[in-house]
């Protein structure tokens, strides 16, 4: 179980690999498909449900998360994001929220500007090894695409 704070408000998460296993799929017209876990999406549900606040930034742009904006009605879909910590940072200010009311969701080392502006950062059990190796971030048993979100939920809900 991971170690989280009562006084978390905000969850923000990067989106592939950590919603998505980090594959990119291609078909034969070279369409991209990404593969979401439903046990995520519920994840969603839950913490919003349960009166959290939620952000996704990411790097990339897509109608994915468009998709969670308009099912969620989630005002702080952020994509196209090169410089997720400066985002993270408008968020965090425009709701008065301190480090330890914020939890980071990241996967890679293009998340490392994000993880350092919070108290809790988690990276997913399949997140680059450059992560894992910080005794700063928690590490989730399930992987990105695999319930990772999901179990981050699961353990703020019961925390």
């Amino acid at each position: 179980m991971l170690k989280l704070s009562k006084n978390i408000k905000l969850v923000a998460s990067d989106f592939d690999g950590v919603f998505t296993d980090g594959s990119l799929y291609l078909d034969e017209d070279l369409k991209q498909v990404k593969k979401i876990n439903f046990s995520d999406i519920m994840g969603v549900s839950r913490l919003l449900k349960a009166g959290y606040k939620f952000a996704i930034i990411s790097g990339e742009t897509s109608n994915i998360l468009n998709y969670f904006k308009n099912k969620f009605h989630i005002e702080e879909i952020h994509g196209g994001v090169r410089q997720k910590g400066i985002v993270l940072d408008e968020i965090m200010q425009k709701y008065s929220l301190t480090p330890d009311e914020v939890l980071y969701i990241g996967d890679d080392v293009n998340d490392i500007a994000a993880f350092e502006c919070v108290t809790y950062k988690i990276a997913p059990k399949n997140a680059n090894p450059v992560l894992k190796l910080r005794d700063d971030i928690q590490i989730t048993e399930n992987s990105g695409g695999y319930g990772a979100f999901r179990e981050v939920v699961e353990d703020l809900l019961n925390s």
